[in-house]
């Protein structure tokens, strides 16, 4: 592993460090959406650090159809992605001044990961806008969903919605496909000679690869996320949940009596629940499992539909909250009854 690279590879490093660089003053993604009424068809353009084009026609006609509007501010990956990118950017020039096969292959894993996690994001970011939707729009279609398409076409009632790279994003594609053809380069010329077997460097990468794939709680957005079964925007910070489906999808939820509403909905099986989170009461924003969290009932817990349930991380806690609410200790088990 510490065997210097092919001058091939090492040219293929510095190559795709410079074209990373320079992917940073292109858009990344667009989606172009076309309708009767705008025949020129608008477009939509993501940034590394912005979204651009015809945005305020797009908000406009969100309002009808009950979208939240879309703002640069709104986005968390706006301020990192640059950072991230560039980072990458200088790991492709340090990877050809190095000149070690071990920090090549380090470089290629960290991209492919990041790639894929990337993509995930953008596609709970399409679905979240999507679905999340204000009951009292002014045009409301029972079971409508208005998600953009991941990569290719969709009809939107009566838009026509294509996602496709931008010039950022085939710069992005052509390095991950450079950095492939320099690890089966590497592993052809050296397979007989590395210190470390290849099949070891392709575990590595299915390992990490799966990491990134995991299932898992994620942050509530409070004042931005809309609770996926009453539709209400988050917003006390003391009550939320979340269940988390077998394929990595979260519900997000405002308090425990819209989760158990969904629970009961059969809209996901008690196989495809991977995982349940609730908010601790003692500890705002921070969630916590609900199975091994410390509860209690009463009228002097009030969540913002309704509920009655507030969940600790701790019995000391509990004890702790409960001098003031003088509510009812229970378990998890008690309360899925």
């Amino acid at each position: 592993m510490n065997s210097k690279l092919l001058p091939t590879v090492r040219l293929i490093s510095l190559t795709a460090g410079l074209a990373l660089a320079i992917s940073l003053l292109f858009p990344l993604w667009r989606i172009d959406l076309a309708a009767p009424q705008y025949p020129e068809g608008l477009t939509l353009k993501i940034y590394p650090h912005k979204i651009g084009g015809d945005v305020n026609v797009v908000n406009g006609l969100n309002h009808y159809i009950g979208m939240r509007t879309l703002h640069t501010e709104d986005f968390f990956e706006f301020v990192i992605l640059p950072y991230l990118i560039g980072a990458f950017a200088l790991f492709g020039i340090l990877t050809w001044l190095v000149n070690r096969r071990w920090f090549f292959y380090t470089w290629t894993v960290l991209f492919i990961m990041f790639g894929v996690i990337a993509m995930f994001d953008f596609y709970r970011w399409e679905y979240n806008y999507g679905h999340n939707l204000d009951p009292s729009a002014p045009i409301v279609v029972p079971g409508m969903a208005y998600q953009p398409p991941l990569i290719g076409y969709k009809q939107l009632l009566n838009f026509g919605a294509w996602s496709f790279p931008d010039v950022g994003g085939y710069i992005f594609l052509v390095v991950g496909l450079m950095l492939v053809v320099g690890v089966w380069m590497e592993w052809k010329n050296f397979r007989k000679a590395a210190q470390v077997p290849a099949s070891l460097i392709m575990t590595t990468l299915l390992i990490v690869l799966t990491a990134g794939c995991q299932t898992g709680s994620q942050p509530i957005r409070f004042g931005q996320d809309a609770c996926h079964f009453c539709k209400m925007i988050i917003t006390d910070q003391r009550f939320g949940a979340e269940v988390v489906s077998d394929k990595g999808k979260v519900f997000k939820f405002d308090d425990t009596h819209c989760l158990f509403r969904f629970l009961k909905s059969g809209q996901l099986s008690q196989a495809q629940v991977a995982g349940i989170y609730v908010v601790d009461y003692g500890q705002k924003e921070k969630l916590i499992p609900a199975a091994t969290a410390f509860w209690l009932q009463g009228d002097a817990v009030r969540g913002p539909m309704g509920g009655t349930l507030a969940a600790l991380e701790t019995a000391a806690a509990r004890e702790s909250v409960n001098v003031q609410l003088k509510a009812k200790p229970l378990a998890w088990d008690e309360i899925v009854k």
